[in-house]
């Protein structure tokens, strides 16, 4: 199993999909953002803006390339160049993407979800919690490697993976295009900060 290095990074998951408000299971499925994800993106751009060197400033932005987090990440780079930030151009990571829910993708989440997360449970032509969490971190590694502290732009599910390598507990919800600022503490403790 890889763990996750430990080096800080601004985690932004996308902004409102169509099936977010549904409460439908998106995965791969590429949903883009709809009107209120758009606004959300922007806010949480100016909100990073303003608030980004308090921890510290974004020199990179890695992006999921499913189309609702790949736009939300060229929005939040617009929103920081138009407030004093350099100007960053959006990379593109496969591993990144959603996890794959198979056949529970388009569905309303159901139970199956926390089975899923304890590992007991993988829907049909699905992903494993386990083997999503390997492809989250090698994917947030490779973003941290480079020198400076990346913004990471992608899923829920992914970011559950990411807590449950940060050593925390992994079930919890992720409101869209909340800026979260991740930092390792001693003995691997994290910690997580949500910009508001």
């Amino acid at each position: 199993m890889t763990d996750l290095m430990t080096r800080p990074y601004w985690y932004l998951r996308h902004g409102e999909t169509d099936w977010n408000a549904q409460g439908r299971s998106q995965g791969r499925t590429d949903i883009p953002l709809n009107a209120t994800g758009i606004a959300q993106a922007e806010a949480a751009g100016l909100l990073l803006a303003r608030h980004w060197r308090d921890h510290a400033p974004i020199v990179r932005i890695v992006a999921s390339p499913l189309s609702r987090a790949r736009r939300t990440a060229e929005i939040v780079a617009d929103q920081l160049a138009a407030n004093g930030a350099p100007r960053l151009e959006v990379a593109l990571d496969d591993g990144l993407k959603e996890v794959c829910f198979g056949a529970e993708e388009g569905k309303p989440m159901g139970s199956w979800y926390d089975s899923w997360i304890a590992g007991e449970y993988t829907p049909p032509d699905g992903e494993s919690f386990a083997d999503l969490r390997e492809r989250a971190v090698s994917a947030v590694n490779r973003a941290l490697e480079l020198d400076g502290v990346p913004l990471i732009v992608c899923h829920g599910a992914m970011f559950r993976a990411l807590r449950a390598a940060m050593h925390l507990k992994p079930n919890v919800r992720l409101p869209n295009a909340t800026p979260m600022w991740a930092e390792p503490g001693a003995a691997a403790v994290w910690s997580l900060t949500a910009l508001s």
